[in-house]
């Protein structure tokens, strides 16, 4: 019998509606976005707009799919790591859901989701993923029923950095398209010199970026915003990319997946693509409509998640847990 499920994210800026069905195809994947008004993300304001939107959300991922409640075998709801006021507006909706519609309910671990769709959808079996967002920055490979975590930030994930240095700039969110452009300005006009030497911090496997958003927006006062965006990208590009190799030469394992939402940078995918290519293997990125956060990623794992004999939870059961780290998850669907 084909199981049907609707996924709920709600970690951050985006509340997203998804629904899969057990064949691998996603039938809906509705979001809306919470954009601040100045300044970065407050995670208070942005569970406000989760528990404002949901409702339409859910309505147009119903519509989409073309698909009643009595088809839904249960929802998916993202259960952390993320910013508590919108881990607690999603899961208060997912409860008030499960009550009205008589359905349980499955928490999902928003990291491992975004590994999962991103395999789904690109084809990938065994990769070392490199998992880029505004709230994380890890670089991770499955052994032994986890997703180990082989190196991550320290501080700031790279998402965060970029939009950090680009709203202190004058500029608004999301940061990445804006540094993107100007990146590609500056290479146009000028080529590698451009480049302007920012630090470089790679720690064993982890990594730092606050430092280099501090750097970056102190030379602002010598040198232009184009050429800043350059040397940015490539020296945080040049980090991620010598730690995702150091993983596939550690493990041996010759896929490497790109996701998360920084993934939509084509220098990155650029610079990761080069090291694939001299290392010998295959590169993958996860499509666009599912690498940022929405609920179709959610729908996705939650399903695998059930099909492998994960309990389903009454609503009343159910929580969240804003730090569930990704290698703290148990992967009951793969061998």
């Amino acid at each position: 019998m084909s199981m049907l499920v609707l996924g709920l994210e709600g970690t951050a800026h985006t509340f997203g509606v998804g629904i899969a069905d057990d064949k691998g195809n996603v039938l809906a994947n509705v979001r809306d976005v919470y954009k601040p008004a100045a300044g970065g993300i407050h995670p208070t304001e942005a569970g406000k707009h989760h528990i404002d939107v949901a409702e339409s959300v859910l309505e147009k991922a119903m519509a989409d799919a073309k698909v009643e409640w009595k088809d839904v075998d249960f929802i998916a709801y993202s259960a952390g790591p993320g910013l508590a006021p919108c881990l607690l507006a999603t899961l208060e909706f997912a409860q008030k859901l499960g009550r009205e519609k008589g359905k349980l309910l499955l928490p999902v671990n928003h990291c491992v989701a975004h590994v999962e769709i991103g395999k789904q959808s690109t084809g990938a079996t065994d990769p070392i993923v490199l998992y880029v967002s505004g709230g994380n920055t890890q670089v991770i490979g499955y052994a032994a029923k986890r997703y180990r975590v082989f190196g991550e930030t320290l501080d700031i994930a790279i998402g965060n950095a970029i939009d950090t240095f680009i709203r202190e700039a004058g500029g608004e969110f999301p940061g990445g398209p804006i540094m993107e452009k100007l990146a590609a300005d500056a290479r146009a006009k000028k080529g590698e010199n451009a480049y302007i030497e920012l630090p470089y911090v790679v720690k064993g496997m982890d990594l730092s970026f606050s430092g280099i958003v501090t750097a970056a927006l102190q030379r602002l006062k010598t040198s232009s915003l184009e050429d800043i965006c350059f040397s940015f990208q490539e020296t945080c590009y040049a980090m991620l990319a010598e730690v995702t190799e150091r993983a596939l030469a550690h493990t041996g394992k010759n896929e490497c997946l790109l996701t998360g939402g920084v993934a939509a940078s084509k220098r990155l995918q650029e610079m990761l693509r080069i090291m694939c290519e001299e290392r010998g293997a295959r590169f993958f990125v996860c499509p666009s409509e599912f690498a940022g956060d929405c609920g179709a990623n959610i729908a996705w794992t939650g399903l695998i998640s059930a099909k492998s004999g994960q309990k389903r939870l009454k609503p009343e059961d159910a929580d969240f847990n804003s730090r569930w780290r990704t290698d703290e998850t148990e992967i009951t669907w793969l061998k």
